[in-house]
């Protein structure tokens, strides 16, 4: 539960940070970048909880490490959903 509510307040917090600043000059409408951000986000926090949970048994990475390597391929992986998709104006 306390994951779930982290991730929830920092999806607020990215999305607003996002929006407002890293891709403002796209010019996305607020509904359709929040609805497509969350799912954005959404997948990323499941990919982690899952890729980390599962990697700490399959492999004998350190933890500290493999935390690190999904947290890196995590941000890469949102950031460009985030630029060509969740943030992208559509095109009429």
């Amino acid at each position: 539960m306390a994951n779930v509510a982290g991730w929830l307040v920092a999806f607020v917090v990215s999305f607003a940070g996002h929006y407002t600043l890293t891709f403002r000059h796209q010019k996305a409408p607020l509904l359709q970048a929040l609805r497509r951000f969350f799912m954005v986000s959404a997948a990323g926090f499941a990919i982690n909880e899952v890729a980390y949970a599962w990697l700490l048994h399959a492999t004998r990475i350190r933890y500290d490490i493999l935390l690190a390597l999904i947290l890196l391929g995590i941000a890469v992986m949102t950031f460009f959903l985030g630029r060509f998709w969740a943030f992208r104006q559509r095109r009429t």
